[in-house]
């Protein structure tokens, strides 16, 4: 089997000065992809900025033989986001390839989360995802190309305790991933997302002594394979880590189908209604309004 490369193509990564970004960065580099590397150079809570770590990974790239520039534009304006597209455009003239990246935490139980805690994390990783693939949308659609890798987290999919903000904002992009997935599917754009579990600056605090088992280049494999040709996939969900990768899905049970259905009805099905046998696992919305009908017609004809 051939080798995957990313020769002519270009990669934007968002919040590339450490951690994750930093090991998307350079392993995409490393086989040929030309790599913007946008980082705001603040704190883990968004708090600060420096031009060091986007520049800093920049270096790196360079020192072995690749090609890269520093980018430190917010990823949560709309005008940022146009800088860093507009970046990528000068420098390389085309933009392929955008991963998600960037994030920050600032964490709070639910009864103390204020809007000073809220917006900010959602504007980073809900809102800068947004902006950042909107702004190269319009290139990927022209040229009949492109490969979007937004980072969700398990704290999204399954909950974590205080982290209201910042689930929302990683369920939020699951949601982004599956519209944009099937609206760049006929112009050969496949959109993706990652549930990664790492060692990072947001997350070393709380691994413990897992730290040392879940080195972030450990992710990258994953990313680089979905943002490349060889990608055969689009609208899924994967958890990566430790070097194990994992497809996860959202599924819906048969459920129980009543035409006079009452809160009591509910009651006394709520074990049919939760029983996973059956289950079916829907791509888009229109998929369960499927299932919602087959159930009503199967129903139907076991009273006739």
């Amino acid at each position: 089997m051939s080798s995957i490369t990313f020769e002519g193509r270009v990669a934007m990564i968002t919040g590339a000065g450490g951690g994750l970004g930093r090991q998307h960065a350079l392993l995409l580099a490393s086989r040929g992809a030309k790599v913007v590397v946008n980082d705001l150079g603040g704190a883990v809570d968004g708090h600060g900025a420096s031009a060091g770590p986007a520049q800093q990974v920049v270096d790196e790239i360079i020192a072995a033989g690749g090609e890269a520039v520093a980018d430190t534009n917010s990823v949560s304006t709309d005008d940022g986001a146009a800088a860093i597209v507009q970046t990528a455009l000068d420098t390389f003239g085309r933009v392929d390839i955008v991963v998600n990246n960037a994030g920050i935490i600032r964490d709070k139980s639910f009864a103390k989360m204020t809007p000073e805690l809220w917006d900010p994390v959602v504007a980073v990783h809900l809102r800068g995802a947004y902006c950042v693939t909107r702004a190269a949308w319009p290139h990927l659609r022209q040229q009949n190309y492109g490969r979007v890798i937004c980072t969700t987290s398990a704290a999204g999919l399954f909950g974590n305790f205080g982290q209201a903000n910042y689930s929302a904002a990683k369920m939020g992009l699951v949601g982004l991933t599956r519209v944009l997935a099937h609206e760049g599917a006929p112009n050969n754009i496949k959109a993706n997302a990652i549930a990664p579990v790492a060692r990072t600056r947001m997350t070393e605090d709380l691994l413990g002594s897992l730290a040392d088992k879940l080195d972030p280049s450990l992710v990258s494999p994953l990313v680089a394979f979905l943002a490349s040709d060889d990608c055969s996939v689009t609208g899924e969900i994967y958890s990566i880590g430790g070097g194990r990768v994992a497809r996860i899905f959202l599924a819906e049970c048969a459920g129980h189908f009543d035409p006079n259905l009452s809160p009591e009805a509910i009651r006394d099905h709520l074990a049919e209604i939760s029983a996973e046998d059956g289950s079916s696992t829907p791509t888009r919305a229109s998929d369960e309004i499927k299932l919602m009908l087959r159930s009503m017609d199967s129903a139907r004809a076991e009273r006739t």
